[in-house]
């Protein structure tokens, strides 16, 4: 007799609408199909296909990072044996995957939904292509056969997954579908944290970004502020901890992955170039290929100014992971005192307001970069062709290398948006047309198209930067949150 996996219903389940609704439609198909999921670490991707799937019969397979492919294989033929009651299955000895698979369909009744979860799969196939290619034979000679049979293939390392699954074609028009789970909007971020006003939650969504996981220690406390601080400089704590972990899950053992993140943590942002001195290398292909790989875990980004190329020498990159900037900034440095308690009793002593405040703002500025289609609808021309981003160039960078617009709207009906984001307590002042107008005159802007002058703040302007009419249009946090529900 199989007994399948027991999944305890959540009552109450936050966001992932859109995701639901297109793996439920997946798992009522009579066809047999395979789905790939990917994403980062702790972004939700066993409880989602948990919760969806809980009325099928589930069968979880789980690797063990670190494994070999032969250990992999003993350990799922242990997890069968327990499903079918039959402790003689895992003392089998089988030397390849599709052994473990016709094992795995032998056992499985007729009739049933059944689904195969195979998670963490990249360590299962030990970062090698065995387990895909033998899972293609049974797949084609066994599987696609049973009626109702939905395979999971899950991992949070989306550059493996990617490179060696996906556009390897390995499994291509083989019933395949594919689902990156991504983080929370804003606005499943705010159902998530309901109790907390706009303001804590655009902390937590820029301290940690949209992770489910991150989340939940941001209500520990009375306050967004004082959780995260409770969980980060705490003994133990939870977000200093997190560090290593995210590498074990997400990338492969590359010395280098880990050498660019930590120099990507200790500046704004570094040139291909940059990097490549910093790790004393000279192959510029492999260098494109590994950051490449650490892009599509989520940790970093590549940008250029909007009206360049991807492949422009002023192409920098950059450490895109909330997390993982918060820790460089204030985890990473005080890891000693951490260690040693000094911030045991009194964890928010661990940052100072003051330089929090202007990291958030930073923070604020990549969000409005990276969440540009938001603005766009606000300002209501999402509907027009344009191109986004930040912009900078040659001149800009001799005049003053730490300049340069964090947003610009270069649109197809002859207009320039240009942004300014403040991430402030309080109302802006007059203070900014200054520092809006010298920047307008470091931009050698095209005179042809119209200015569209933006602010994007926390709490609006005053009555006198109202009165003097300077931006067209002013954006508060409100409306970031309204557009995005």
């Amino acid at each position: 007799m199989l007994i399948p996996k027991q999944i305890k219903k959540m009552k109450a389940f936050v966001g992932r609408q859109a995701e639901r609704k297109r793996l439920a439609a997946l798992g009522e198909s009579k066809e047999s199909s395979i789905l790939i999921v990917y994403g980062r670490r702790r972004i939700g991707k066993t409880e989602l296909l948990e919760q969806v799937y809980a009325d099928r019969n589930i069968l979880k397979f789980e690797g063990i990072q670190g494994r070999s492919q032969k250990a992999q294989r003993d350990y799922v033929l242990w997890q069968l044996s327990e499903y079918v009651q039959n402790s003689l299955i895992a003392k089998i000895k089988v030397v390849s995957w599709l052994e473990v698979f016709k094992l795995i369909y032998d056992n499985l009744p007729e009739g049933d939904r059944w689904t195969l979860y195979f998670e963490e799969f990249q360590w299962l196939a030990d970062y090698k292509d065995d387990f895909i290619s033998e899972l293609k034979f049974a797949w084609d000679n066994y599987f696609r056969y049973r009626e109702r049979c939905l395979i999971v293939l899950c991992g949070s390392s989306p550059s493996f997954i990617v490179n060696q699954e996906i556009l390897s074609k390995s499994l291509y028009n083989r019933s395949q579908h594919e689902l990156h789970l991504r983080e929370f909007s804003l606005a499943e971020t705010q159902q998530f944290l309901s109790s907390k006003s706009c303001r804590e939650v655009m902390d937590a969504y820029l301290t940690v970004g949209g992770i489910p996981e991150y989340l939940k220690w941001c209500k520990t406390s009375s306050s967004v502020f004082s959780s995260i601080c409770h969980n980060s400089f705490s003994p133990d704590s939870f977000f200093s901890m997190e560090f290593e972990r995210i590498f074990v899950s997400s990338l492969s053992e590359n010395k280098h992955y880990k050498k660019i993140i930590e120099f990507l943590g200790n500046v704004r942002f570094a040139s291909r170039e940059d990097i490549l001195r910093h790790l004393k290398l000279t192959s510029s292909g492999y260098i494109t290929e590994v950051l490449t790989d650490i892009e599509l875990c989520g940790f970093i980004e590549k940008y250029t100014p909007y009206h360049l190329s991807q492949e422009s020498v002023l192409s920098r990159y950059c450490i895109s992971d909330s997390y993982l900037q918060f820790y460089y900034k204030f985890i990473k440095p005080e890891m000693v005192e951490i260690r040693q308690g000094a911030y045991r009793e009194t964890p928010t002593l661990a940052i100072k307001m003051d330089s929090y405040q202007k990291w958030l703002g930073y923070a604020f500025e990549r969000f409005c970069r990276r969440r540009h289609q938001l603005i766009a609808k606000i300002l209501g021309f999402h509907g027009i062709h344009y191109r986004a981003g930040a912009f900078f160039n040659k001149n800009t960078q001799k005049k003053d290398p730490g300049f340069q617009w964090d947003l610009v709207f270069d649109r197809d009906d002859q207009v320039l948006t240009l942004c300014e984001m403040k991430y402030s307590q309080s109302k802006i002042g007059i203070g900014i047309i200054e520092e809006f107008e010298r920047k307008l005159e470091l931009s050698s802007f095209q005179k042809r198209k119209t200015i569209q002058k933006v602010l994007v703040t926390t709490e609006g302007a005053n009555d006198a930067l109202l009165a003097r009419h300077y931006f067209d249009r002013v954006i508060t946090l409100e409306e970031l949150f309204a557009v995005d529900a």
